[in-house]
C-alpha cells in the first residue's frame, strides 16, 4: 500500500520546509519518490547539500539524492526558468534528467501570464506567473504540461502511483504556507494555490496513505507581500539582519512580526500535524527577545526555556494529533 508522509509549511512561507525536505529525503532507502504538490516558481527551498548551497525553485530535493522525483499536477511551470535550474544542478554535478518528471497535467506559465502578472500592484506577488496561469487552469482553458512537452519527462502519477509502484513511499513537500493559502489565508492577500495537505492527497493518493505530517513554523512570523504585517517594535530589525530574512526568490526584505500561538494551533488542527517542528529557535537566542501573541496580548518571557514550554503546553492541550513538538536551530537535521 501506498505510504506517504506530507510537509506543509503553518505559517506565511519562508519557515524552512526546504531543510526539513532536505533532512528527510536523505533517510536510506526510506523515500521512493519526492513530490512537489502545490505552487510554481514564486517559490524558493534553499538547502545546503554536502555543505553547498543550493535554492530550487520548482526541482523536488529528492533529485539531490537521486531520488525520484515528480512536479505534481497541483503546480504550474514556467519551462524557460525549469531549464535553468536543472542545467544549473546538473553543472553542480546532478543526475536531473532521468529523476525529474512532470505529471502531464501540470499547467505551463506562458510569457503572457508573465506579462500581465507584472502589472500586479495589489497583492505583492513575485510576479512569476502564477496567478494568471491558475486562473487559466480554472478557467478550462489553460496549457498543460502534455500539450507542451515532447519529450520522456512527462509522467502520469496515477498510473505511477497505482499501478507501477503500489507500495510507493512518497514524500510531499510544499511550496508557500498555510496563512497564504487561497481560501485559508488572509483574503487576498494569498497565493493562488492551495497550501494545505489537501493539496498533497489532490495530487493522486488517497487520504489513507498519510502516515506523517510535518507541519513547520518558525519561532517568529515572516511575510512579503503588499499588505501591512510588521509590528513596530525596532527589535524586528535585528531579527530581520540576525535571520537573513531575505527571500529567497525575490530577494525582498520579509516583514517580521512574533509568533501568534493561535494561527499556528489553527493551522496545526486543520492540517492534522503529528509533527510540530519550529525552526530558527536560536535567532530569537540571538537576540534575546522571547516573545509571542497570545489572543489579544504580546507575552513576553524571561528565556528561551519558557517561551519553548509555553508552546508545548497549549499544543499538547489544544492539538490532539500532534505527537511530537521539535525546536530546532536554523542548521536543522532529523
Amino acid at each position: 500500500m501506498l505510504k506517504a508522509d506530507i510537509i506543509v509549511d503553518l505559517q506565511a512561507g519562508d519557515t524552512g520546509k526546504g531543510k526539513v525536505a532536505h533532512a528527510l529525503a536523505k533517510k536510506p532507502n526510506h523515500y521512493t519518490h519526492v513530490v512537489r504538490y502545490n505552487g510554481g516558481g514564486n517559490a524558493g527551498h534553499t538547502v545546503y547539500h554536502n555543505g553547498e548551497k543550493f535554492v530550487t525553485h520548482y526541482i523536488p530535493v529528492g533529485v539531490l539524492y537521486g531520488i525520484k522525483s515528480i512536479i505534481g499536477p497541483g503546480c504550474v511551470v514556467d519551462p524557460d526558468k525549469l531549464d535553468i535550474e536543472i542545467a544549473e544542478l546538473e553543472n553542480a554535478g546532478f543526475v536531473v534528467r532521468g529523476n525529474l518528471f512532470i505529471d502531464k497535467r501540470v499547467h505551463i506559465i506562458t510569457p503572457e501570464n508573465i506579462l500581465e502578472d507584472s502589472k500586479d500592484t495589489k497583492i505583492g506577488t513575485t510576479k512569476t506567473g502564477n496567478g494568471p496561469t491558475y486562473r487559466n487552469k480554472y478557467d478550462r482553458k489553460g496549457l498543460r504540461a502534455e500539450d507542451f512537452y515532447t519529450d520522456d519527462c512527462l509522467i502520469d502519477i496515477y498510473r505511477e502511483f497505482h499501478q507501477h509502484q503500489p507500495n510507493a513511499q512518497i514524500l510531499f513537500e510544499g511550496a508557500q504556507g498555510f496563512e497564504l493559502d487561497i481560501d485559508w489565508g488572509d483574503y487576498p492577500y494569498v497565493t493562488s494555490s492551495h497550501c494545505t495537505v489537501g493539496s498533497a492527497i489532490m495530487n493522486g493518493v488517497p487520504p489513507q496513505s498519510i502516515n506523517r505530517v510535518y507541519g513547520i513554523a518558525k519561532a517568529y512570523r515572516t511575510y512579503v507581500g503588499a499588505k501591512d504585517f510588521e509590528g513596530k517594535d525596532p527589535i524586528f530589525n535585528k531579527i530581520r539582519e540576525v535571520g537573513e530574512e531575505y527571500g529567497a526568490t525575490t530577494g525582498r526584505p520579509r516583514q517580521v512580526n512574533w509568533l501568534n500561538i493561535d494561527d499556528l494551533m489553527k493551522a496545526t488542527n486543520i492540517n492534522g500535524v503529528t509533527d510540530l517542528i519550529i525552526n530558527k529557535i536560536d535567532i530569537l537566542e540571538k537576540v534575546g527577545v522571547f516573545k509571542l501573541i497570545d489572543g489579544y496580548d504580546i507575552r513576553e518571557f524571561t528565556n528561551l526555556e519558557d517561551f519553548k514550554d509555553h508552546i508545548r503546553d497549549l499544543v499538547t492541550i489544544y492539538c490532539p494529533t500532534v505527537e511530537h513538538v521539535n525546536f530546532s536551530d536554523t542548521p536543522f537535521d532529523i
